[in-house]
């Protein structure tokens, strides 16, 4: 399900949606049904009730959904519960095939406000906050990109990550003063991840995001959810009950991961951050990152190996603006401002350059 509008935000749902469970050790989605950002089916309903109507509604969620056919799993052998697991696994990406082009289109969004100074905010509880700070944390050594360009807000904090913070995932408010904290703008993109889909600091975060004009998008493992229906754009990847009753960290954990995977680095792709499939804005941080740059270089220039010392050399270690040197044979300072004239897009910029131009990389392609 895709909404398109960013414009205002939507409202509440009309009846009660289906939606799963996560985590923060699988329990946060499944405790978030109290109070969530304006959707929650237990809003008005008294303290003493809120436990047995919580409860019904587990009961209605496919991630929370019981298996019986698994019932004896425990009395497996280990290579059984093993090969369960493998075939429960298998099924992911067929579930996240089915939405490709959903998350086509929120990519292509995603990297038009990056490219005029937008960042990407990934905003979740639990394993699906984990999951977000995890992703946004590899973008720096990847891609070169500032830490503050992907973020990743988890609800409770950095102590989160490794600690249940007792009722975080449970406070929209949270959201919205995590977000105010890191001065949201219209053209920041807000992700909220979670696995049921109603967590009320991820829907809490994309409600807040959308009334400010930033664009919003809303990942969830089942269908018709608050956080996508709360989202311009849903994507709602279901992978039905898992293994373990109510643990998504398991196939829905993986499900977002790959979803995540995909908004961040086809969205690097789009903004300039590869040169076919070599990451030349890596960031050589540290002895093998320092060889696989001298790498890439080697891959896309075919150049010998004290060339490419040399080109490194005069581009204070940058990937790209090396491979530029090589292949449109200019010095350090020509390729940077080639570069910049082309918004860091290799590509662009060796059509510009005056040199011999593309070499095993075509530049055309």
């Amino acid at each position: 399900m895709t909404h398109t509008s960013e414009s205002s935000a939507p409202e509440a749902p009309d009846t009660p949606a289906t939606s799963g469970t996560s985590d923060a050790s699988d329990t946060a989605d499944a405790s978030d049904t109290a109070g969530t950002a304006g959707t929650a089916d237990t809003a008005g309903t008294s303290d003493a009730l809120r436990p047995r109507t919580l409860r019904a509604e587990l009961e209605t969620l496919t991630t929370e959904a019981f298996r019986p056919e698994l019932a004896d799993v425990d009395r497996l052998p280990t290579l059984g519960i093993a090969r369960l697991m493998n075939g429960e696994d298998a099924t992911v990406a067929a579930a996240v095939a089915e939405r490709l082009p959903v998350i086509a289109a929120v990519i292509d969004a995603v990297a038009e406000r990056m490219a005029r100074g937008g960042r990407l905010i990934y905003a979740g509880a639990g394993t699906a906050g984990r999951l977000g700070v995890l992703d946004a944390s590899e973008c720096p050594p990847t891609f070169n990109t500032d830490p503050g360009q992907v973020v990743g807000l988890i609800a409770g904090g950095p102590g989160a990550l490794v600690t249940s913070v007792e009722g975080a995932e449970d406070s929209a408010e949270l959201a919205a003063a995590d977000l105010d904290a890191l001065g949201l703008t219209a053209d920041d993109t807000v992700v909220g991840v979670s696995a049921s889909g109603r967590t009320p600091y991820a829907v809490g975060a994309v409600a807040h995001a959308r009334a400010r004009g930033a664009l919003t998008v809303g990942l969830a493992c089942n269908a018709g959810s608050p956080l996508a229906a709360a989202a311009g754009h849903g994507i709602e990847v279901v992978v039905g009950p898992e293994l373990l009753t109510g643990s998504t960290r398991l196939k829905a954990g993986t499900a977002q991961k790959l979803v995540l995977n995909m908004i961040s680095t086809i969205t690097m792709i789009r903004l300039g951050k590869t040169y076919g499939n070599l990451m030349v804005d890596v960031r050589a941080s540290n002895e093998k990152l320092r060889a696989r740059s001298r790498r890439i270089v080697a891959l896309a220039t075919g150049a010998a190996d004290a060339d490419i010392e040399r080109a490194l050399a005069a581009t204070d270690g940058e990937v790209k603006n090396a491979i530029l040197v090589l292949l449109a044979d200019v010095d350090g300072p020509t390729a940077a401002r080639l570069l910049t004239d082309s918004h860091g897009h290799l590509r662009a910029a060796l059509t510009k350059a005056p040199g011999p131009g593309p070499g095993p990389q075509d530049a055309t392609g």
